[in-house]
């Protein structure tokens, strides 16, 4: 708890400081959105802490810096219709798949590039634009860059690009990179990519990994690779529409798309009418096996009923948004195949004063079912959505789920057919959208509210106290790990340094001895 106090004084300081120090002279200079972000965003500005390990002097030049490139890019009002359409449709740079470490793919296709000083501003807002899609969706979850440089030569080389590119990780968009993966670089660019780490500071030069079709799998599976990088992958870039391949049914400008829509909801009012005739829950499960998600029957919608009138569990980490409070904040944890977790709890808050109509999607729909994923919570009440494993299914990093919120009518029925409806003439800009990523626990019990077949009948203080306590450690161990990586890099640093001063010493005493030979 005492790191966290520690953390938490930390971000009180530094917007304390920001506040008196950099605001009263520059105000005009940033964006009154990122302004009033940095007061209510923890995460935010722990990033910013923590890629200036704490240092309160580098953390507030960092933000000014980087509040100041905000408003020159007006990045808070980049969106599809204010580029031009041509730089989506070259398919230079685009988001798209994970790592092994289930982290994001940012792709820049490098032969796809070519250096124009008229359109260099407009290509740097489109990577800003990129960046700041991702960052409101992920909230803090880092990526990882791949350089595609097949079939590159010189013309393709720009510096000032790239240099763009890096300094939005090391200022614009802080503890957001995970690696730079540099695929099939050509000797001729070994001069270009010196000064290129350079750029990098001694932090994130171990983040540069340069591949070959061999190697590059160390990184990367097959599954996200195309075939000329020895991949499976049959992915082709086009547009429209925009490239996000993380939820079968994204949202259109009118809702979810139309002919998806409709059969789902088909599906939803012949299972409704279904469970009206079958009393196991057993016998719902096999009468649903091929659905998207499964739908609640009778008696979990009577548990429904009674959990709306509790209030939600305690959790150490919070989503809060507009519509809905969504915990966990960021990931849900399932045990191994030998640990055998396959259930987590998602609870859900209503803060409006209006019935919130709610969806769950999810990457692998084969894999889950979500109980219920397609409801709504009443004003000022919470409900708990059970996510299991389905069959012998287990969970990956690469899984994610999505939580789509909108307020509903007083007015508005609450059933199937209703929500259906809903769903389909609710616009996009008024849909709240929240994703988690899924985590596997190897070997100790998982941090956020996990399920055991039996959990049901556990006592709630108990499980709740577990869970604080499980995910208080889980970040302990965490920053410690992060600590321990950090001095081993400056021991590593130390010997080097050593050594060198050895050498010259050695050298010193030889001239010495020669001189007076």
């Amino acid at each position: 708890m005492a790191g966290q106090q520690d953390k938490a004084a930390l971000i009180s300081e530094t917007r304390r400081r920001f506040e008196a120090e950099y605001l009263p002279d520059k105000s005009d200079k940033y964006d009154s959105r990122d302004v009033e972000r940095l007061q209510q965003d923890d995460n935010w500005v722990e990033n910013y802490l923590i890629w200036r390990h704490d240092v309160m002097d580098d953390t507030l030049k960092m933000i000014d810096e980087s509040f100041q490139w905000r408003k020159e890019y007006m990045v808070n009002d980049l969106s599809e219709s204010a580029l031009p359409k041509w730089l989506f449709e070259n398919g230079a740079l685009y988001l798209h798949g994970y790592d092994k470490e289930g982290y994001k793919l940012f792709w820049f296709r490098v032969k796809f590039h070519m250096k124009d000083p008229k359109l260099q501003f407009e290509k740097k807002k489109f990577v800003a634009f990129w960046l700041e899609h991702y960052a409101r969706r992920e909230h803090g979850k880092p990526l990882t860059v791949v350089f595609d440089m097949a079939e590159t030569g010189v013309s393709h080389i720009d510096l000032d690009f790239i240099r763009f590119i890096i300094n939005c990780f090391k200022v614009y968009y802080p503890n957001y990179l995970s690696k730079i993966v540099i695929f099939e670089m050509p000797w001729i660019m070994n001069a270009a990519f010196k000064i290129v780490k350079g750029w990098l500071g001694p932090d994130a030069i171990s983040m540069l990994k340069f591949t070959n079709k061999n190697e590059v799998q160390e990184y990367i599976s097959v599954e996200y690779l195309p075939a000329y990088m020895g991949g499976i992958d049959t992915f082709k870039y086009s547009y429209p529409p925009l490239v996000d391949d993380d939820f079968q049914t994204p949202l259109c400008e009118n809702g979810p798309i139309t002919t998806e829509d409709e059969t789902e909801s088909k599906e939803e009012i012949e299972a409704d009418s279904k469970e009206a005739g079958e009393s196991s829950e057993e016998q719902i499960l096999n009468a649903k096996k091929v659905c998207f998600l499964e739908q609640i029957s009778k008696p979990e919608e009577n548990d429904k009923t009674d959990s709306k009138t509790k209030n939600a569990k305690k959790a150490l980490t919070v989503f809060k948004g507009p519509l809905l409070h969504i915990s966990p904040a960021e990931e849900l944890f399932f045990g191994s195949k030998e640990i055998g977790e396959k259930k987590c709890l998602i609870v859900l808050t209503n803060v409006t004063k209006n019935v919130v109509a709610f969806k769950v999607r999810t990457t692998a729909p084969d894999k889950y079912r979500v109980k219920p994923s397609n409801s709504s919570c009443e004003p000022g009440t919470s409900i708990d959505i059970v996510v299991s494993l389905h069959g012998g299914f287990a969970a990956s990093l690469q899984d994610r789920f999505l939580i789509m919120a909108a307020e509903m009518d007083q007015s508005s029925g609450a059933g199937v057919p209703e929500l259906a409806q809903f769903w389909k003439e609710v616009p996009r800009n008024k849909v709240m959208e929240h994703r988690l990523r899924c985590h596997v626990v190897e070997s100790s019990k998982p941090s956020t509210l996990t399920l055991k077949e039996n959990s049901f009948n556990i006592p709630t203080k108990t499980n709740e106290d577990l869970h604080l306590q499980l995910t208080h450690l889980l970040q302990v161990n965490k920053r410690l790990q992060e600590q321990i990586d950090r001095c081993v890099w400056f021991q590593q640093l130390i010997v080097v340094l050593a050594l060198f001063l050895v050498a010259i010493a050695a050298f010193c005493f030889y001239l010495l001895y020669t001189l007076r030979c």
